[in-house]
């Protein structure tokens, strides 16, 4: 709750706090303003997680991986894989294609349907269906959906393995910027401590017990500290903006994260060994997936590449009719007369011929698509003898593409186990550091409370006082870097398991 109330009826007095801090007013007047306060806060803190509310870790994941642009190519990319997978799925379907021309010929030509040269403007039309199917091709068709389906799931594999980064980037700026927060209080309770100090100084030297010269060496300490105050918030300050760029959030907006209550107990250890973490590991991680489907997906290739050595077998059929101007139906035949062929008999008599004066129409285009209607089917086989050797440098190419992918998926598991291991030994590491810092922190508390109460009595100087505040400072950022370090190294490890990346 960032706000409450409380009334203190003796004097008259109205207090509220408001994230850890009172605040006191005497005049009954102020009431008014108390509630404004609390009316507003319930507007501002109760909203949804957002740009202007508390983003938990998860809450970041999710909305990079909903915003980030690199994953919605890569979302596109999958897409194409799949139309692609759809189409060599397809490809084992006959296909069907329709004909239609409608010309004019001008100029000498035989016409298709008489037979009969045209030398006149002949219109025609054509119209045909084919369709064909193949039979058998040594496999290929099928062998090309496989890979186009493997690469298909080698994609979305690609994918997640963009989310996986993302994620792990998101969840370290996450861990920054927890550490920053924790930095920044960190100096400013040294630099308080350091305050109250000064304070005691003053008083002793305005009593005389002390000469000014103490004061003015606790003032340079007190600048330090400040100075550090400053730092601490400024790197806060950048580990926000880089978190936000990951988001894809404009730098201006206003961004707050949660800050779950993270505890590392005494009894805090590694339970998984190495050898569990990168079995599991292999079956999980998207890198590996992708490897194993590309391997797969070459053993096609290679299958597709073999199939061409394989005769080919394909069904054809088609229909098809035309219209062709030129085509006449006779109407009537009336005779004229003789004339002269230009023959004589043997004995000299002159040959003559019967004319005749012929009446006809083009044929009807209905007839004439009924008359010219043909329809045929038949089987095409196609045996490879030679081909300028292009099957046989398409086998040897995809074999060694099978050997590559053979090698990726080696180097890739070699890589993970390699990167288990060192996360393993960083995690351990990290771990150690914390405990042992721990200690350390204890130690030196203890120091510099002693160091405190004789730097008040004038037991040691400022220069002493200073060096044992210092290295108390030191070793609590030390103790927070472990601490996060450990974090950051557990939950990858969790990642490597499948464990849910949260806080």
């Amino acid at each position: 709750m960032p706000f409450g109330l409380r009334i203190f009826p003796l004097n008259i007095t109205f207090a509220f706090w408001y994230r850890g801090k009172i605040f006191r007013m005497k005049k009954p007047t102020s009431i008014f303003f108390v509630t404004f306060l609390l009316i507003f806060s319930d507007l501002s803190f109760s909203q949804e997680p957002g740009i202007n509310g508390e983003w938990t870790l998860k809450q970041c994941i999710d909305y990079a991986l909903d915003h980030n642009l690199r994953v919605k190519q890569a979302g596109l990319n999958s897409e194409i894989s799949k139309q692609n997978l759809l189409q060599s799925k397809a490809q084992a379907l006959p296909n069907l294609n329709g004909y239609l021309t409608h010309n004019y010929n001008f100029g000498q030509t035989i016409d298709p349907y008489t037979n009969q040269f045209a030398t006149d403007r002949v219109q025609s039309n054509n119209f045909a269906l084919s369709s064909s199917v193949t039979l058998f091709n040594g496999f290929q068709t099928l062998n090309n959906f496989r890979q186009n389906q493997l690469s298909y799931l080698a994609g979305k594999s690609e994918e997640e393995k963009m989310k996986f980064d993302i994620s792990i980037n998101i969840a370290s700026a996450y861990l920054i910027i927890l550490y920053s927060e924790e930095a920044v209080v960190t100096a400013k309770n040294q630099s308080a401590i350091t305050g109250l100090q000064l304070s005691r100084m003053e008083k002793m030297v305005n009593a005389g017990a002390l000469p000014k010269s103490k004061i003015l060496e606790l003032e340079a300490q007190m600048a330090l500290e400040e100075l550090n105050v400053v730092n601490a918030e400024n790197q806060k300050d950048l580990s926000y903006l880089t978190l936000k760029q990951l988001l894809d959030i404009d730098a201006a907006k206003e961004l707050k994260i949660a800050q779950p209550e993270i505890l590392i107990s005494a009894e805090m250890s590694i339970k998984s060994t190495p050898g569990q973490i990168y079995d599991a590991a292999l079956s999980i991680l998207p890198e590996i997936k992708t490897a194993e489907f590309h391997l797969l997906g070459s053993e096609r290739t290679l299958k597709i590449a073999q199939g061409g050595m394989s005769p080919r077998l394909s069904l054809q059929g088609s229909i098809a009719t035309g219209f062709s101007g030129l085509r006449k139906d006779i109407i009537s035949v009336t005779p004229t007369g003789y004339k002269a062929s230009g023959y004589f008999t043997a004995t000299g008599v002159e040959v003559v011929e019967p004319t005749y004066n012929v009446q006809s129409k083009v044929r009807p285009f209905n007839n004439q698509i009924n008359d010219n209607f043909n329809k045929s089917i038949g089987l095409n086989l196609s045996i490879p003898i030679f081909n300028s050797l292009q099957v046989k440098t398409n086998i040897s190419k995809a074999k060694i593409a099978r050997q590559k992918a053979e090698y990726d998926l080696a180097i890739t598991k070699n890589q993970v186990q390699k990167n288990v291991q060192q996360a393993y030994a960083d995690a351990l590491a990290a771990l150690k550091k914390y405990n042992a810092t721990k200690k350390s922190l204890e130690a030196l508390t203890e120091s510099f409370k002693y160091a405190d109460k004789r730097f008040s009595v004038g037991d040691i100087n400022s220069v002493e006082y200073s060096d044992a505040k210092n290295k108390l400072a030191k070793v609590q950022s030390d103790l927070l870097q472990a601490k996060y370090d450990f974090i950051f190294k557990q939950k990858i490890l969790d990642v490597y398991q499948g464990k849910a990346l949260v806080l």
